[in-house]
């Protein structure tokens, strides 16, 4: 990987820069145009890039769960086996264990593991250059699809429909261990009577404030990654006096590298680590 992008990197160093700078815009890179346009009603089902990669990402997560996990297990692990026994232990002890009670593990365990893998396989495609693009390049009179990197989750729609997820399974969680009467007093606590009124007002937004910091904490993570990366690519093509214009292809490395390294896999842990901690809030409401 780091060998392409340096590849990469210097053939835009080398090229015609005001050639080049025609056709970058770090604007129009986070623009979704339909390939299939697709309607029921009012609601939109187009699709589009972030459809295609959410298919990759769902494609990945399940290859990357069955090779990891269930193909050819021994005593002795290998490092495959490691590898797979390891997400697993934390999946388990570090966000499953934290967040959910004892009697709600072994059904909510898979959701919030599928997040965490889901979610950093999501996150890890939109670092990998992939020809998922409508845009193309000619050489030789062949149409090539353009290179580039994407991430889904760097798409609002997408993180808060993860979020909804999480947001529902709560509730619905939360009234089937409790009743409805005991569940809804619980989101109220213990006040005197004339205060309850607005306390109560209180929770019901803080209810729906974690669908929103949910969603955009992970929204915001990925998107300013994705654009302090184009942006410092992009002055290589901008600035055309050196050295200033041989700055933008280290610094578009070393947040590369952070996000990857870092970023990823953070904001998946973090995702998959509330949702636990909010359906087992909802579950046993006194704890």
């Amino acid at each position: 990987m780091k060998r392409l992008l340096l590849l990469l990197g210097t053939l835009a160093l080398i090229a015609p820069a005001p050639a080049l700078a025609e056709d970058f815009d770090v604007e129009t890179e986070f623009q979704l145009h339909p390939w299939v346009k697709l309607k029921a009603g009012p609601i939109d089902l187009s699709i589009n890039k972030a459809v295609a990669y959410l298919w990759l990402g769902t494609v990945v997560t399940i290859l990357l769960g069955i090779v990891l996990m269930r193909v050819r297990l021994g005593v002795r692990p290998g490092r495959r086996q490691t590898v797979g026994e390891q997400i697993y232990e934390v999946a388990q002890t570090q966000i499953a264990e934290q967040g959910l009670p004892s009697k709600a593990i072994g059904m909510w365990f898979p959701y919030c593991a599928t997040l965490l893998l889901f979610i950093w396989v999501i996150n890890m495609l939109g670092f990998l250059p992939l020809p998922i693009s409508s845009e193309k390049f000619h050489i030789g009179g062949l149409a090539i699809p353009t290179f580039g990197i994407y991430a889904a989750t760097a798409s609002l729609s997408v993180t808060l429909a993860l979020s909804l997820m999480t947001f529902v399974f709560t509730h619905i969680e939360g009234i089937r261990f409790n009743g409805v009467v005991k569940y809804l007093r619980s989101l109220v606590p213990d006040v005197p009577a004339a205060m309850k009124p607005f306390i109560a007002l209180i929770e019901v937004v803080s209810i729906f404030m974690r669908l929103i910091s949910l969603s955009v904490r992970l929204f915001a993570n990925m998107l300013a990654g994705h654009m302090l990366i184009l942006v410092m690519i992009g002055l290589v093509f901008i600035i055309h006096t050196p050295p200033w214009r041989f700055f933008g292809l280290p610094g578009a490395l070393i947040f590369y590298m952070f996000e990857v390294v870092i970023v990823v896999s953070i904001q998946a842990f973090i995702f998959a680590a509330l949702s636990a901690i909010y359906i087992g809030s909802a579950i046993e409401p006194d704890h």
